[in-house]
Parts: C-alpha cells; sequence; structure tokens
C-alpha cells in the first residue's frame, strides 16, 4: 500500500469461507485483488476485468457476484465464499463428480467461476421442477470458457440436478 493509500484506507471486516479477516485496505482495492493478493485466496480468477467473462464469481451473502466489480470495502461486514469454501454446499460434490465424469472442464481458468454459478443454480433450483437445459446455459451464460464449447458444462450441471440415487 502506498502512502497515499494509507492516508485514505478503510477498515474492512469480512467474513471469507467462515473464517472472519479485518484489514486495512485502499478504497478502491476491488474484492477479486483483496481475496487473492491481501488473503491469499488465489481461486478467485481475475480474467477481463469487467465482469463478462464470470471467472471471478464468488457469493456475497449467498449471491453471485463479480469480485471485479466489487471493491472489498462494500463487503464490509458481510459473508464471502469462494471456490476454496464451495465444500460447504452439498451441491459441490455431485457437480464436481459430474464436471469429471462428462470432462466438462479444461484448462481450469474458468472453473472457479462456473462452479459458484452452477452452485447457485444447483442450489436454487425447486426439485419439483426439472431443470431444463436451456435454463442451464441461460444460466450459465455469464460464464465464458473458451476450451470446451460449453456441451460437458451442461450435462455435468443437468447430471448433478439428478437427485442422489
Amino acid at each position: 500500500m502506498t502512502a497515499t493509500d494509507a492516508l485514505h484506507a478503510v477498515t474492512v471486516t469480512v467474513t471469507v469461507n467462515g473464517r472472519e479477516f479485518r484489514r486495512s485496505v485502499p478504497p478502491r482495492l476491488t474484492l477479486a485483488d483483496f481475496l487473492r493478493d491481501e488473503l491469499g485466496l488465489t481461486g478467485t480468477h481475475l480474467g477481463c476485468e469487467h465482469g463478462v467473462c464470470g471467472a471471478c464469481t464468488v457469493f456475497i451473502d449467498g449471491q453471485s457476484a463479480r469480485a471485479c466489480l466489487t471493491l472489498a470495502a462494500q463487503v464490509d461486514g458481510l459473508r464471502v465464499d469462494t471456490v476454496e469454501g464451495l465444500d460447504q454446499f452439498e451441491e459441490t460434490a455431485r457437480l464436481r463428480r459430474a464436471l469429471s465424469e462428462r470432462s466438462g472442464l479444461q484448462c481450469g481458468f474458468c472453473t472457479p467461476g462456473f462452479l459458484v454459478t452452477a452452485v447457485e443454480l444447483l442450489r436454487d433450483t425447486h426439485t419439483e421442477k426439472p431443470l431444463t437445459e436451456d435454463a442451464v446455459r441461460e444460466a450459465l451464460s455469464g460464464n465464458i470458457c473458451r476450451c470446451t464449447g460449453y456441451q460437458g458444462i451442461v450435462q455435468a450441471v443437468l447430471d448433478a440436478a439428478e437427485p442422489p440415487e
């Protein structure tokens, strides 16, 4: 932090993946940079830094958000869950298994954003109405993958939506 940043620093207290952190940060520090540089949580990837690619998607108080568009100061007093904290959600294990079985992901750069977005979709989907391919594609449309062509990812999410046997 530069001398100017230190002069204008804001104190942020945030719970990340169940652990509370208190830090003084520059007011314009993004949540993505805070997670990566201040907390060492490098699972949140930075792609476009314009909120388009979805690689930096995290949960803020249970709702998905772009960490590159959110300032660290904005999450003061809130809970943030990153890809490193997804094991708390029951949908995560099924989703990871399905992605592996369907060869849904390749290089891994987009993986954190897809996982967070898909876990949210699976968590919020009501069991009375089956998840459709169109619904999955729409939910994942804010995440860009340059490797797979999406079919394996979409099918993996549909597989993970099936009730366990």
